[in-house]
């Protein structure tokens, strides 16, 4: 199954008094790219998440985002009693160096209080470890994100392979309408040829000249390009539906469709197929542009 490179997941685990979210996202990257964010709590599963969401995505910019919601009731912060107190005591002995009064008006102290618990060390974030449970939960919750991006991916993936058969399938319609040109423009270009020779006045050998408009011909002729161009087609349809992570194989035959189509152009020598051919390429550039999206 062909899938995206681009996606999202987002999983919820609630366990006891938290709610632990698991959001995954991801877009188009040549190597696996990948950024974890998470509560230094979990820093301890970072390895393991990272392992089992490299495993599954393979390729891509991936940037893992994990948040934690306590209760209300739950203590989600460390008061230091110890460095509150300090710095109580140094403004208390500012103030009466100063010759500033030591009595304070309740709001003037509740003020004071709060200015306390913003200065540093005083307050800090509650960094214990985790449990056995909490931990099965977030590797629950990971898991169950992954499995999302992947649904995600492989909707998306159906969307741009099926885009780009059918572009791949319009420049096969664009190469057999090239045909009833070609003998046309044959003609075309042995009347070019015996006119100019006709309008230099030179008396030629019409066997030398039967021969070397023949040979000159041979080389204009597009049968060969047009052969590959079908079986690189027909390889772009078996490939998309055959195997998987097929995104650097599909770029790799459309890189050979554009050189077969390059060679159609300049061997065209006809006003009405290279207009074709020009139809061709922007069909190939677009596939170019679609396949850096598939994995």
């Amino acid at each position: 199954m062909v899938k995206s490179m681009t996606g999202y997941g987002k999983a919820v685990a609630d366990i006891d008094d938290k709610k632990i979210t698991v959001e995954i996202r991801s877009l188009n990257s040549k190597q696996l790219d990948l950024s974890v964010k998470l509560p230094a709590a979990y820093r301890q599963c970072e390895y393991e998440m990272r392992n089992l969401i490299a495993r599954a995505v393979q390729r891509g910019k991936v940037d893992v985002f994990v948040s934690v919601e306590n209760a209300e009731s739950a203590v989600g912060a460390l008061v230091n009693g110890a460095a509150f107190a300090a710095y109580w005591r140094q403004i208390g002995q500012i103030r009466r160096e100063l010759g500033l009064s030591e009595q304070l008006s309740d709001q003037a102290e509740a003020a004071l209080v709060q200015a306390v618990l913003r200065l540093p060390e005083v307050v800090s974030a509650e960094e214990s470890g985790i449990g056995e449970r909490e931990r099965q939960a977030l590797m629950a919750a990971t898991e169950e994100a992954v499995e999302r991006l992947q649904e995600f991916r492989a909707q998306e993936g159906a969307t741009l392979i099926a885009d780009l058969l059918r572009r791949v399938d319009k420049i096969r319609d664009l190469k057999e309408s090239v045909t009833p040109y070609e003998k046309a423009r044959t003609e075309a270009v042995r009347a070019r040829i015996l006119e100019g020779i006709a309008a230099v006045g030179v008396e030629a050998d019409r066997n030398r000249l039967e021969q070397e408009m023949i040979f000159y011909i041979e080389k204009l002729d597009i049968t060969e390009e047009k052969v590959r161009l079908e079986n690189h087609c027909r390889y772009f349809h078996e490939v998309a539906a055959s195997e998987e992570g097929v995104g650097r194989k599909l770029g790799f035959i459309s890189q050979e469709m554009g050189r077969e189509i390059n060679t159609l152009g300049s061997k065209a020598n006809d006003s009405t197929i290279q207009r074709i051919v020009v139809q061709m390429k922007d069909e190939l550039e677009k596939i170019k542009e679609q396949v850096l999206n598939i994995l």
